[in-house]
């Protein structure tokens, strides 16, 4: 997720601004505590054998795909990333990066949880679990540098629906410019500025998994105290309503589909 920041707006409340400043001046002293504290290497790029469940998810990763396939005849009734949480909106472009949410932020979308039952149940069993949904980056989408909200998370990417052209379509964290592979992962630390293009004519789909990072005992107190204050945020908050709001506009594409 990008960093909570935002332009002024005046039609606002004033206490959204507040808690973005309040969060970006805080955040290098939260990630130095994180680094300190972290059980797990700190570098962009991650192996994928410091998460166990990931060898879970990747066996059953064709089914995974499958059902991402069936969700993917919705195209117009996935929300763009801009659309479900506005604080996104600097890096989210004309509406080419889509998201379908299982679980975010530690809150699960039953109606969609309900249209990928073997992903979301794959999902479910993740150890400390932040968030996991369908990443749908359209043809010729770029999404611009940025870095996430905290080291307290950590990202895994599952390749579900790469484009043929793979050196076309990548992800740049720092200085490493890494590719997807269908049923492969690409875990990384998102506090570290990167950027995305999909240079082809095919659609990038992946499963995007967010975890706690494993820390010490300090370092894990710190996180859950800020993930618990994220979590209630109008940055959370804002986007389960909008979430909300698009679950009309597919239920009416799926009855469309049925007549």
């Amino acid at each position: 997720m990008e960093s909570l920041e935002q332009g002024n707006d005046k039609s606002r409340p004033v206490k959204r601004p507040l808690t973005i400043r309040a969060g970006k001046k805080l955040r290098n002293s939260i990630n130095s505590i994180c680094t300190s504290q972290s059980r797990i290497p700190v570098a962009p790029i991650l192996s994928e054998n410091l998460f166990p469940w990931t060898r879970i998810l990747g066996d059953h990763w064709s089914e995974i795909a499958r059902e991402a396939e069936q969700i993917l005849k919705f195209r117009q009734a996935i929300p763009p990333l801009k659309d479900i949480s506005p604080d996104h909106a600097r890096i989210a472009g004309d509406g080419n990066w889509r998201s379908f949410f299982l679980i975010g932020y530690g809150y699960e979308v039953p109606e969609n949880c309900a249209r990928a039952p073997v992903t979301a149940s794959l999902a479910k069993q993740i150890p400390e679990l932040n968030s996991a949904f369908f990443s749908i980056l359209a043809p010729g989408a770029k999404i611009p540098l940025h870095r996430g909200v905290t080291r307290g998370l950590v990202t895994c990417h599952l390749g579900l629906k790469v484009p043929k052209d793979t050196k076309n379509c990548w992800m740049k964290v720092e200085d490493e410019k890494v590719h997807w592979g269908n049923g492969k992962w690409t875990v990384f630390d998102d506090s570290y500025r990167h950027e995305v293009e999909n240079n082809t004519e095919e659609t990038r789909i992946i499963l995007l998994i967010q975890v706690k990072r494993p820390m010490h005992i300090l370092g894990a107190a710190l996180n859950n105290a800020v993930l618990w204050g994220i979590r209630r945020s109008s940055f959370v908050q804002d986007a389960r309503q909008n979430l909300s709001n698009w679950e009309t506009v597919f239920q009416k594409m799926e009855r469309d589909e049925r007549a």
